[in-house]
């Protein structure tokens, strides 16, 4: 055996056959699939079962906003969860989408993003609890919320104070995608605006977003990562209607004063958002939310345990 004495590694003699790992790999796992928890948070009427709908490229959800003005408004955040298989080019994925109707509805919303967080540490105790069992399943089933989208009102102006306080919240137990919602009804220079505004405010709030920096990062992921930050939070416009631009058939929508096509970033930052959470950082959503979100539960409860033993040990 050889030296390469630049690398200070060993030299093969002949082909070994290791590297065939990856498509061992790649076999098995698209053999299982693969699954992805998102959840939608923000008031009615923001569209957000028509984005999640766009993003997927089908129907999965229906709406659960109210469809009429006299309509009661929802007493309570009710949890809401769909799960459908979608396959594309023989990935199977099983996509588990929970929805959060109720959310800021209420003329007094004071805790009422208890029942989001409670429903998020379930998911993450009942993982511990299955990981914990001694004949415990090869494979655990995964319900951990991977990504969080949090709907922002186009008001133009600012982020409610109930918003900033619900962020807080939420981005201490899971990765959160801010969106302003049907940002076609604002013009360029309000969004850009509108934008800035929420970002000086989470840089006040210190409030910590998705995706976050690593050491295991290098000098690509870095740089996209900075590319994501500098977009969020995305301005969207979601459609599930075709209409035929130039010819073309694409996703949007026809008013008086033109057409939206959710997939021209001239017009909004769907794309950006979709091809961030599908085709970029849709494994890195699912180990971070393993390797920090749930680690840091899973510490905390295990060391809960310890000193409660020790407790009753010296009782």
């Amino acid at each position: 055996m050889s030296v390469d004495a630049e690398n200070s590694q060993p030299v093969l003699q002949s082909y070994v056959g290791f590297d065939s790992i990856t498509s061992q790999i790649e076999k098995k796992l698209l053999k299982r699939g693969f699954q992805f928890n998102v959840m939608v948070v923000g008031q009615s009427g923001l569209g957000k079962s028509t984005l999640i709908n766009t993003i997927f490229a089908s129907h999965l959800i229906d709406s659960k906003g109210r469809t009429q003005a006299d309509e009661p408004s929802r007493q309570t955040v009710e949890i809401h969860s769909f799960t459908e298989t979608i396959v594309e080019n023989g990935v199977k994925l099983r996509l588990n989408i929970v929805d959060t109707p109720g959310y800021g509805d209420q003329v007094n919303n004071e805790n009422c993003w208890e029942p989001i967080i409670k429903y998020i540490k379930d998911q993450h105790s009942s993982f511990l609890r299955k990981e914990l069992t001694a004949m415990r399943d090869r494979y655990i089933q995964d319900t951990r919320i991977h990504c969080c989208l949090f709907f922002i009102s186009p008001t133009g102006h600012s982020l409610k104070p109930i918003d900033i306080v619900v962020l807080k919240k939420l981005t201490e137990v899971v990765n959160v995608v801010p969106v302003i919602a049907k940002s076609d009804s604002l013009t360029i220079d309000e969004r850009i605006a509108f934008k800035h505004r929420i970002k000086e405010e989470m840089a006040f709030h210190n409030i910590k977003l998705y995706p976050y920096a690593s050491d295991e990062d290098d000098e690509q992921d870095n740089a996209l990562n900075e590319s994501i930050q500098d977009l969020i939070p995305f301005a969207v416009v979601g459609s599930e209607q075709t209409i035929v631009v130039d010819g073309k058939t694409v996703r949007g929508r026809q008013n008086r004063w033109g057409v939206i096509n959710v997939e021209n970033e001239n017009h909004c930052e769907f794309i950006h958002l979709r091809n961030f959470l599908t085709r970029t950082h849709l494994q890195d959503l699912i180990e971070t939310t393993s390797m920090i979100h749930y680690e840091s539960f899973r510490s905390k409860q295990l060391l809960a345990l310890k000193e409660s033993g020790q407790q009753q040990s010296n009782h």
